[in-house]
């Protein structure tokens, strides 16, 4: 009896550890390259050469972005929290923007809000962040309401 509550046990510790390593957050930790050849719906984006270092806690996340856009260089840095409390960024065309992030399983899922292009109205972005299973790819998916995703792939270079 003693023996079939152990093994119970033991299985279902396993089990446990199995569906916890699955829920696991992402680690994006790493320097990334973004590959314009591989991406989607870039637009005049095709021509950005960018450089992304993150570091990421268990509570944060910090981008820091080097890019150069026909010759106009320029650096960013951005801080997410991932407990879900909303932070203040730059946003990527100058001005700022309110940014909550959450997980949704593996995927880090980050809602941007901003000033609108017209007086008074409100920008909402909404930015999918994700590995390959190797953890050499980093895909980021952008979108602004009904638009068409902007997907920008990045390759793990430190």
């Amino acid at each position: 009896m003693k023996r079939a509550a152990a093994c119970l046990l033991s299985v279902m510790l396993c089990g446990a550890m199995s569906a916890l390593a699955a829920d696991a957050p992402a680690n994006f930790a790493g320097t990334w390259k973004l590959d314009t050849a591989r991406g989607e719906n870039l637009g005049m984006m095709s021509a950005l050469q960018q450089t992304v270092m993150i570091t990421q806690s268990r509570d944060a996340l910090v981008l820091r972005e080097t890019s150069d856009f026909q010759g106009q260089k320029s650096e960013r840095e951005v801080r997410y929290d991932l407990t879900g409390a909303p932070v203040t960024n730059p946003g990527p065309m100058g001005g700022k923007a309110e940014t909550v992030a959450r997980w949704e399983g593996d995927r880090l899922v980050v809602t941007s809000t901003a000033e609108g292009s017209v007086a008074g109205t409100k920008s909402v972005r909404t930015e999918t962040r994700s590995l390959s299973s190797d953890g050499r790819t980093m895909t980021v998916e952008s979108v602004r309401g009904a638009g068409k995703p902007v997907i920008m792939v990045y390759g793990k270079i430190g």
